[in-house]
């Protein structure tokens, strides 16, 4: 019998676990093209994408709503394990609430896009105190960022009711392809009164607010969870880290 092949860089596979929403999964495999080195066709990472829509609403489960999208998130990524993806990107912030659970289910590693936003904000501000959050409701009220942020002694920053309301609206438009100057306005004016409250950067934590929100324009730091994912799956598909 053949002895198996070892893999190298040229033959990591990238799984993503999409559909949640499905505009959301375009933004992160195109930010992994966008930052992978290549000249031709050839010199791109291999990508397995699965687009599983019909994952149950993780803020519904999460606010307690709704039905556990547990099950469907450990089949979905038993797709990409099955297919031969190497590790898993999930471009859904809320569902990394059920990240521990899913990895107990799941041989393949499946990166953990709050603990890579964390470190990034640690690199880009280290001396940071103040953190604001714009995120679904379903995250916020999970915790995860929360948690992650604590441990590094960062205070973490939210909106209040009427604004958290608002984002989860500017969300729906999002994922019902509505992405105008309103939407923009709104979530970059939140992001702004955050910074005003003592933030000194904002988490864009929700895969959706990226889609709707100009960095360049707004005038205070941001982190785009989205993109900050991306980096950490092209690191891993090039070699850069385990």
């Amino acid at each position: 019998m053949a002895e198996k092949k070892e893999q190298g860089n040229a033959d990591r596979v990238i799984g993503i676990l999409g559909g949640m929403g499905p505009e959301a999964t375009l933004d992160l495999y195109r930010h992994i093209i966008n930052l992978t080195p290549a000249e031709k066709d050839q010199d791109h990472i291999q990508i397995l994408i699965y687009s599983n829509p019909k994952i149950p609403d993780r803020t519904q489960a999460i606010v307690g709503n709704g039905e556990s999208p547990l099950s469907s998130l450990i089949e979905s990524a038993k797709v990409l394990e099955n297919s031969g993806a190497g590790i898993i990107a999930m471009p859904c912030n809320s569902a990394h609430h059920y990240l521990p659970e899913m990895r107990q289910a799941i041989g393949t590693p499946i990166l953990d896009m709050i603990a890579e936003t964390c470190i990034r904000l640690r690199k880009a501000l280290p001396d940071a105190e103040s953190i604001g959050l714009i995120a679904a409701i379903g995250t916020v009220r999970s915790g995860v960022y929360h948690k992650a942020l604590s441990t590094a002694g960062v205070k973490l920053l939210t909106p209040g009711a009427t604004d958290q309301e608002r984002i989860q609206s500017a969300i729906a438009h999002v994922k019902a392809g509505i992405h105008n100057r309103s939407t923009q306005e709104l979530l970059q004016s939140i992001g702004a009164r955050l910074i005003k409250a003592g933030a000194q950067a904002i988490i864009l934590g929700c895969t959706e607010i990226p889609l709707a929100f100009d960095p360049d324009v707004v005038g205070y730091p941001s982190l785009n969870s989205t993109r900050i994912l991306a980096e950490a799956a092209v690191d891993w598909a090039l070699g850069r880290r385990k």
